[in-house]
């Protein structure tokens, strides 16, 4: 596609003020989201759940490893969601939890959508040997076992949340880069992005002012689902011993409730509600952020 010389001299560089605003951009995103009953779930948990993290141990001020009642409480007014085999307050621990959980799915988060923006959108954008690189490598690392991957990890250098958060957030963008690939292929050749190109704009700028915005969409729905995977991740090295036994989690607690299950269901059930609401939040608020997007 050829540009005129006036078509040149009239465009500009940034597609937000040289094209019309799509309407997910005229309208409010949060409002679409709120109007449908799975998003004024979704956001109801989170908040709930946020709330907890932020402010629980504000609130229940038990220390989580202090022997606070007798062992294996069931749970009672004294100790709201009973007591672990040391006589340690399950409540406080999982309020306590909460924190701890949720930043690691926001730092695990981070780090997958910065991998997986740039080589999504540098494969997309660039083409030819570089595309089939990087693509090779998405495929490679979306192969990877990644519990088998986290044991390898912890057997060699120890167990530690930054040691989990820097695994999983190394494995967990191939999904995030392909798709950011395919939206970027789509858009690329389109009349704003040639514009740029023919008034000289760098690559870089090309690729994170000018291709960047238009795939936020697919990304703000793909990474709500990753905060739910990564919790349930964690959840689950903690449930086989793979997670840090200095640092308290819903996955810590609920790996130490294996040994408790049929005479103590509390240590278990309590715990895995806390996941499961979270897990809920983060994938009813991405499925009508997808809804609201796609409709609008």
């Amino acid at each position: 596609m050829r540009l005129s010389t006036g078509e040149f001299a009239s465009a500009e560089l940034a597609p937000a003020h040289a094209m019309p605003a799509p309407p997910h951009q005229r309208l409010s995103t949060f409002g679409a989201v709120v109007a449908r009953p799975s998003g004024r779930v979704g956001v109801g948990l989170l908040l709930f759940t946020v709330a907890i993290a932020l402010i629980g141990p504000l609130l229940v001020r038990t220390d989580p490893f202090l022997l606070s009642g007798p062992s294996l409480s069931p749970p009672t007014w004294a100790h709201w969601m009973g007591t672990d085999p040391l006589g340690r307050d399950l409540l406080s621990g999982v309020v306590h939890g909460a924190r701890t959980s949720l930043s690691m799915a926001v730092a695990v988060a981070t780090l997958a959508l910065a991998c997986g923006a740039t080589i999504g959108i540098t494969a997309g954008y660039r083409g030819g040997v570089t595309d089939d690189l990087l693509s090779r490598l998405t495929e490679l690392v979306q192969v990877m076992p990644r519990l088998f991957l986290v044991a390898i990890v912890v057997a060699l250098f120890g167990p530690g949340v930054d040691r989990l958060v820097l695994t999983l957030g190394l494995t967990s963008w191939p999904v995030l880069a392909r798709v950011i690939r395919a939206e970027v292929i789509a858009t690329r050749n389109v009349d704003f992005v040639l514009a740029a190109e023919a008034l000289g704009a760098s690559p870089i700028y090309i690729a994170w002012r000018v291709l960047l915005p238009n795939v936020l969409p697919s990304i703000a729905v793909i990474t709500g689902l990753l905060f739910g995977q990564v919790i349930l991740i964690e959840a689950s090295l903690g449930f086989i011993g793979l997670g840090d036994p200095d640092t308290l989690s819903w996955g810590l607690l609920v790996g130490a409730s294996q040994g408790f299950l049929r005479v103590a269901w509390w240590l278990a059930v309590f715990p895995g509600i806390a996941i499961t609401i979270a897990i809920v939040a983060f994938n009813l608020l991405a499925d009508a952020l997808s809804a609201a997007l796609g409709g609008q």
